[in-house]
């Protein structure tokens, strides 16, 4: 077992946490949701979203991680008291559960990554291809491969997540970028760049326009979730905390918006082909059941009444049926539609082996040892994932439940620096001997005030939403009473635990040398 007890570089420690950032909702959600919204001011709401959502959180992330070289239960218990042990175990529990799904998500991925090269898929079969796919079990053994694979990475301790995100991580941007250049060569690329950059300026009085944008800032960006407090216990004394806090989220957002470039290029090039192709021969609108529908409805069958149907598709629609269709139609459509495959597998993957990491880490704070801690959390999250593999209405139960417990969980990191003292954290754990910018009191005041609204009005947002007959079932798939039910079991666990989560161990001789860090707990 590896004896390095933290992230050997900057370079490592910056791939290890844009590794974790890096997922499939920058690959698959970013291009539907900011086709749905616009294109162009979507994009401007969403990079103002960036600083009044991702890097404060994100900032307070790396503070309080180089300050209590901790996870999040360790975090709290350290800057609050062992009695606000359950506030970091509420953010612990949203990311593990996240986890639990996320396995079979990635497991997908790389079904069909190992389907398209193979020649399984192809754009023909998309449809009936996924059918059979996700309504059989079929996704568990995927998903138990994905899980045993990031547990075994983390079993390794730090050096095993360098040395995997140091690979798959530079790969990735490769492919990203290779794929985005070859779209960009397409001869409709100029059509969808316009329509991805071009700013209807009165939109953005649109409440819902901010709220889908910072909506997207929360789950692709990792802010809030406890991963990059994870990896911030591991990074070096001296690193410069508040230039990290902005390359991160940028570095994150360029990735998907190279997705965006890529998805809007090649859609925006196939559509009118397709469109085309489906007016000739009108009884191809079999193997596009919601074109159909539309057609019956009266709907004309153009270019952007497919265009419509393919960024409404959801994100499986978009990226299980509609991706492979798409690259069929394209010269060299089998191999593009493979490495789009493998780039999503290790997006996945490497998000994964954080989220691993992070609960093993509770564990870890608790005094046990890394073997037992990470195969318990491994072997925990395969079983538990099951029913997500099993039923896809599960897993969208458990993507809507534990989604919007993120908005929860960035509530709680907000509360946590305001208990602490914001300007004193901002002065000792951002603006520290070692950090090359500084950030100034404008943060105290996103900290303060937006970031606790903007969490309150997602919540509340995503709630109205599904408002309505049943909406307190708490068996129900998408609605409030499922969250309300599910949180409420997780709360009443966490309190009736709160003693042993505080039971936090003091830091080892070896992270107290390193890190220079006070022992004591509060």
């Amino acid at each position: 077992m590896s004896q390095q007890h933290g992230f050997s570089s900057r370079l490592t420690m910056m791939l290890a946490m844009l590794s974790m950032a890096v997922g499939t909702g920058n690959i698959w959600r970013f291009p539907r949701i900011a086709a749905t919204n616009g294109g162009g001011e979507f994009l401007v709401a969403w990079a103002i979203c960036l600083f009044t959502w991702s890097i404060p959180l994100i900032l307070i992330e790396l503070g309080m991680g180089r300050l209590t070289r901790r996870g999040s239960v360790g975090a709290f218990v350290i800057t609050q008291g062992k009695k606000s042990a359950w506030m970091g175990g509420f953010i612990a529990l949203v990311a593990i559960a996240i986890m639990w799904y996320y396995s079979v998500v990635c497991g997908w991925t790389l079904r069909y990554f190992i389907a398209s090269a193979g020649g399984q898929l192809t754009g023909n079969n998309s449809v009936g291809f996924w059918r059979d796919f996700s309504t059989s079990y079929a996704p568990v053994l995927p998903h138990i491969i994905s899980m045993l694979g990031a547990t075994f990475i983390v079993a390794r301790g730090v050096k095993g997540i360098e040395r995997a995100t140091t690979i798959l991580m530079p790969i990735l941007i490769l492919i990203i970028l290779g794929l985005t250049g070859r779209a960009l060569m397409l001869p409709g690329a100029s059509d969808g760049l316009a329509y991805l950059f071009t700013v209807d300026w009165h939109r953005l009085g649109d409440a819902s326009l901010w709220l889908q944008a910072l909506t997207q800032n929360a789950w692709d960006t990792g802010a809030g979730w406890g991963l990059v407090l994870c990896y911030a216990a591991y990074m070096r004394q001296n690193e410069d905390t508040a230039l990290n806090g902005f390359i991160l989220p940028a570095a994150n957002n360029m990735i998907s918006l190279c997705a965006g470039m890529m998805v809007f290029s090649t859609v925006f090039t196939v559509v009118p082909q397709l469109a085309a192709s489906l007016a000739s021969h009108p009884e191809a609108l079999a193997d596009f059941p919601a074109l159909a529908d539309a057609v019956k409805g009266g709907a004309a069958l153009d270019a952007t009444l497919v265009q419509n149907t393919i960024f409404n598709a959801g994100n499986e629609g978009v990226t299980f049926i509609w991706i492979p269709k798409l690259f069929a139609t394209l010269p060299g459509g089998r191999i593009l539609m493979s490495f789009f495959f493998l780039a999503l597998f290790f997006a996945a993957f490497t998000s994964l082996i954080s989220m691993v990491e992070l609960g093993t880490r509770v564990f870890l704070d608790m005094g046990w040892k890394r073997e037992k801690a990470v195969w318990l959390v491994g072997l925990t999250g395969l079983v538990m994932g099951l029913p997500s593999a099993f039923s896809i209405d599960i897993l969208h139960n458990q993507d809507w439940v534990w989604g919007i417990g993120l908005m929860m969980s960035g509530f709680l990191f907000a509360y946590a620096v305001i208990k602490y003292g914001v300007t004193k954290f901002r002065e000792e754990q951002l603006n520290h001997a070692h950090s090359d910018i500084r950030i100034g009191a404008w943060w105290d005041v996103l900290v303060k005030y937006l970031l606790p609204f903007q969490a309150i009005a997602l919540m509340l947002w995503w709630m109205w939403q599904v408002r309505g007959p049943g909406a307190m079932n708490p068996f129900g798939i998408e609605n409030i009473g499922t969250i309300l039910f599910q949180w409420g079991i997780a709360l009443i666990l966490l309190l009736v635990f709160n003693k042993k989560l505080g039971d936090i161990k003091a830091v080892a001789a070896h992270d107290l040398e390193a890190n220079r860090m006070p022992p004591s707990i509060p």
